[in-house]
């Protein structure tokens, strides 16, 4: 698959997710050679939490049914990484009440820390918050869903759907009102989505099921998506999957097969507008994945994310073949952040062992302590291009252009033979994207990113022991030659020569030649072009051609460069 952004041209600037260490951060320091090179002055950022059931009875730590242990964790993981918002995708608490008392409003306290600290809480009900009680609740406890109090912190343009009551005719015009809502941030449009029921006590149907809720959404999910300008992001969130894992009751019904017009609607609607990401909980992993129409002809990128409860799932059989996946890690407790710099958008995904053995456990205490690693990062750019290279298959179809400076892979081959739990090949979705390179002295082309070709994360193995995760994820890739075109006004031939005019990376803040990155090899140079016999570590200029190139086993931001 290769995805043709919808942005023609866009003036663009600032690089990738930078190696940082932050202060009190209870997390690794990020190692330099793993990570992309510093992000822009007007880089920011925003966090991603889900389900926060806890379980009730006796030796329970946790008050509320609500997991306010990691919830605080997580706060300060946020307030630490300076995220501006934080969006929860459901399941606030496990129980609606515990000894006859409300149990929202401690939800709503514990996201204190967050306003304190100037962060919005943007939450979106699941299903064990499902009342028409909890939907007339959500908007006194949270009133920035309807864009009023004080702490929606820079956020814009909240607008909930007017129903139709000729398509609804269930339904008051307004009982979505601060449950399904969408709202700006800078250049983010967040859309998040309610499907239980309604602030009226109705349902879509007339029927006493919430299951259908999302049918008569997608006309006003389409419209405040296509309304979106065009040089700007958008996400789409919700409690409940497109296709899920564990559970198989989805977004528009209670099986993959419910509502099948509707979510091929909703489905293109996402593709068509831009949308990347779909993000929703439900299955307490951690599981990413391409999701298609059922005439395969509109995809969009689902992320399920890790839980922050006291239970785990394990997947089960059921896809009905629309589903591509990706990457997977079971049993952790996690959380995503954001970072969006211009045209360009990192997600990383860190994780933390539930404190037990590795495994499928329910939890009654919290664990003693917490350790984030980061596990997985992906992240695309309006101004690049995407490509699926599934398993065995070859990245020469990776080719992006850019103001005169033209990047490929010339060599590789997706080798990696890992799996999900159900023993489904992974895919690699590799992204592109281009930075001005005005501010990177002596460059001679623009500044390539790339996402995603690193081996995908397949942390599901029942077998495993101990406190996992316990380290970063390896953010190796194969081996692959990669190739960039150069400005010939901007070198002379004698530093071609010298060798000091290379395809170039970041390690921190400094730039290096690409090949000194590596895991392995030998650097040797070459004059002239590329040859299928090189081996890894081999780089060099070909002034026919006006390429640099390089073989190499690492991803990240690109630029040809004198040293």
């Amino acid at each position: 698959m290769k995805r043709v952004s919808r942005r023609d041209f866009l003036r663009i600037g600032g690089a990738g997710l930078a190696g940082l260490t932050l202060s009190g951060l209870n997390i690794p320091i990020f190692a330099p050679k793993r990570a992309f090179a510093c992000v822009s002055d007007t880089a920011w950022k925003f966090g991603v939490m889900a389900d926060t059931q806890w379980k009730t009875g006796a030796g329970v730590v946790d008050p509320a049914s609500c997991a306010t242990t990691i919830i605080d964790v997580l706060n300060d993981q946020f307030i630490q990484h300076g995220c501006k918002f934080v969006i929860q995708v459901g399941d606030l608490v496990d129980k609606e009440s515990v000894s006859n008392i409300r149990s929202l409003p401690t939800r709503a306290d514990h996201a204190t820390a967050l306003y304190n600290a100037g962060i919005g809480f943007f939450p979106v009900r699941g299903n064990h918050e499902s009342s028409a009680i909890a939907a007339a609740e959500i908007p006194e406890l949270f009133p920035q869903t309807l864009g009023q109090g004080s702490h929606f912190f820079g956020a814009t343009n909240f607008e909930s759907p007017i129903l139709n009551t000729a398509t609804s005719p269930y339904s008051s015009p307004e009982s979505l009102k601060g449950l399904t809502y969408m709202f700006d941030y800078k250049n983010v449009r967040c859309v998040l989505i309610d499907q239980f029921v309604r602030a009226d006590g109705s349902n879509y149907d007339g029927t006493g099921s919430y299951n259908n809720n999302a049918v008569d959404q997608v006309p006003w999910v389409d419209s405040v998506l296509s309304s979106n300008s065009l040089n700007r992001h958008a996400f789409v969130f919700a409690h409940k999957n497109l296709i899920g894992q564990n559970h198989k009751d989805v977004l528009f019904g209670s099986d993959l097969t419910a509502n099948a017009t509707a979510r091929d609607e909703f489905l293109c609607s996402l593709c068509n507008n831009g949308v990347r990401y779909y993000l929703s909980g439900h299955d307490h992993m951690h599981h990413c994945s391409i999701v298609r129409s059922g005439d395969l002809a509109s995809s969009v990128g689902q992320i399920i994310c890790a839980s922050n409860s006291y239970k785990f799932y394990t997947p089960r059989d059921g896809d009905d073949g629309r589903e591509t996946p990706l990457d997977q890690e079971l049993y952790t407790i996690g959380y995503y952040i954001f970072t969006v710099d211009g045209p360009r958008v990192t997600v990383d995904f860190y994780s933390s062992s539930h404190g037990r053995d590795y495994g499928d456990f329910d939890l009654i205490a919290p664990p003693d302590g917490f350790y984030f690693y980061l596990r997985d990062t992906f992240g695309y750019s309006l101004n690049g291009n995407e490509f699926e290279v599934g398993r065995g298959e070859s990245y020469t179809k990776v080719k992006d252009t850019c103001g005169g400076t033209t990047a490929r892979i010339l060599s590789g081959i997706n080798e990696n033979s890992e799996t999900d739990l159900l023993g489904r090949p992974l895919s690699k979705i590799i992204n592109t994207g281009w930075s001005d390179a005005r501010t990177v002295r002596r460059s001679a082309s623009k500044v390539l990113s790339l996402w995603g070709l690193a081996d995908n994360l397949s942390l599901y193995d029942g077998n495993l022991t101990g406190l996992l995760p316990d380290s970063n994820e390896s953010k190796k890739t194969d081996t692959y030659t990669l190739s960039m075109t150069y400005n010939r006004w901007k070198v002379h031939p004698s530093q071609i020569m010298r060798g000091n005019f290379c395809l170039a990376t970041k390690n921190g803040s400094k730039w290096v030649n690409a090949v000194d990155m590596n895991t392995g090899g030998n650097k040797t140079f070459r004059h002239g072009p590329w040859r299928s016999r090189y081996g890894l570590g081999t780089w060099g200029v070909d002034p026919c051609s006006r390429t640099v190139w390089a073989v190499i086993n690492h991803d990240g931001e690109f630029v040809a460069k004198l040293l």
